[in-house]
């Protein structure tokens, strides 16, 4: 039977993993890797994984819902405290962009970082106070 374009981009992927586990060096990957998007038939394909193990079957995306919903049970304000290390983040960046251009400007400039990082806690603490009740998150 003839190999598709999904057929071949299953068996890149594959191979990719196959190169990020170990199990291929460079050399060998690129090797296998241009055999696969010459193949013309599955045959081609199979023996270029068949010395590779089988990848584990996906998780049941019920397990994957009850593992969510499991942490989101132990920590609900874990995105919103998230958040707040993205908003220090930058607060610290735009310190800094500030710090160096007074610094080389002689004079210390008009602390500007205030408006967008007082624009961004305030959202933030709207978040807080109003959550969006349809996707269950607290931003």
């Amino acid at each position: 039977m003839r190999a598709s374009d999904a057929d071949r981009d299953a068996v890149a992927e594959r191979l990719a993993t196959a190169l990020t586990e170990g199990r291929l060096d460079l050399a060998e990957y690129e090797l296998r890797l241009d055999r696969a998007m010459h193949a013309v038939v599955l045959g081609e394909l199979r023996a270029l994984t068949a010395d590779l193990p089988v990848p584990p079957e996906p998780a049941d995306e019920s397990d994957g819902d009850l593992v969510a919903a499991g942490r989101a049970a132990l920590s609900p304000w874990r995105d919103w405290v998230d958040e707040w290390r993205w908003w220090l983040g930058g607060a610290v960046i735009m310190t800094g962009i500030w710090g160096v251009t007074s610094i080389m400007g002689g004079a210390l400039l008009p602390f500007w970082p205030l408006v967008p990082l007082g624009i961004w806690a305030a959202i933030l603490v709207a978040a807080a106070i109003w959550p969006d009740e349809s996707t269950g998150s607290r931003t």
